[in-house]
């Protein structure tokens, strides 16, 4: 019998928000014959760009990113989609000889593309609509409290604000009439690609709580408000699609609805990063396979790019 050919690479490069994954990508594709997917929930939405961070026309004309614009802020996508269309690109790529290199710090869309998806329920727009005037009457919080009831395991990965997943929690148990805990496990088969991973983690927290803040003063100087007012200002939105539920813009939200002042506002949209990127953080400590990366070293890309040539990824596969 012939030898089975090894499968391609295909790099992940995952990291924190604001921890310098595109700046760091941008280096790569210029450098080795790579191309961007990108793995991020917000990035997939038209029309939020700054409070996104997303990368703006010229960045995108030095080093194109797949899975970005895909769709209006009024619809949702999903894990699974993002597998989909992941799986999709990443054949396109290494047909045309280059190397996937994916992008993000969405963790759950990696651990979907990595080890696949569970057989869970599809989504209830009834019901999900009466979770969210309960949430309205009483709180997220009160939601999570009976997650914890119902999904112990489930409730105690997740923070009492995080209303999607709380949601999504909720809707599972009471549709299967089992926890979401209780039906992980039934993933399928990984992608048809070698897996090269690279976990970008600081050395110092404070100095990724430093870059958060300023990131976020710099969107504001770009006109993140004026974004977020157009958004605000279309009648098929309301605070509560997985897109307005992206960081920033509820906090924005409930500071154009006079909820909260300027201050208040600025204080909690960082704050709300600052936990994301906890979250992230969190993951990725406890990603096995991942080759950990001091994001604020002087020689970063050099340290990938010896680390990826010894991956038998380098520039002679042009």
């Amino acid at each position: 019998m012939s030898p089975v050919p090894p499968l391609p690479p295909a790099i992940c490069l995952m990291g924190p928000t604001a921890c310098g994954k595109t700046d760091l990508a941008v280096e790569l594709v210029e450098r080795l014959p790579l191309e961007i997917i990108s793995v991020d929930s917000a990035l997939v939405y038209r029309g939020m760009d700054i409070g996104t961070a997303k990368p703006d026309a010229a960045l995108l004309a030095r080093a194109p990113h797949h899975l970005i614009d895909l769709l209006d802020a009024a619809e949702s996508y999903s894990a699974a989609r993002f597998r989909a269309d992941a799986l999709r690109c990443m054949d396109d790529i290494t047909r045309r000889g280059r190397v996937p290199l994916l992008v993000g710090g969405t963790m759950l869309y990696f651990r979907a593309l990595k080890t696949g998806l569970d057989p869970l329920p599809q989504a209830d727009p009834g019901l999900r609509a009466s979770l969210d005037a309960r949430a309205t009457r009483e709180g997220w919080p009160a939601l999570h409290a009976e997650l914890a009831r119902l999904d112990p395991a489930t409730a105690a990965r997740l923070p009492p604000t995080d209303a999607q997943r709380i949601q999504r929690a909720l809707e599972v148990c009471l549709t299967a009439g089992r926890p979401m805990s209780a039906l992980l496990g039934g993933a399928q088969a990984g992608p048809p690609c070698r897996l090269v991973e690279a976990a970008l983690l600081p050395s110092d927290r404070a100095w990724l709580h430093a870059r958060i803040a300023r990131r976020f003063d710099a969107m504001l100087a770009a006109g993140f408000l004026d974004e977020a007012r157009r958004l605000r200002a279309r009648t098929d939105l309301s605070p509560d699609p997985p897109s307005m539920r992206c960081v920033g813009y509820r906090q924005a939200w409930a500071y154009l609805d006079g909820e909260i002042d300027f201050e208040a506002f600025r204080a909690a949209a960082i704050a709300a990063t600052r936990q994301l990127a906890k979250r992230q953080i969190t993951w990725l400590r406890g990603w096995a396979g991942a080759r950990v990366f001091d994001c604020q070293a002087a020689d970063l890309a050099e340290r990938v790019l010896a680390w990826l040539a010894a991956e038998g990824i380098n520039p002679s596969r042009r």
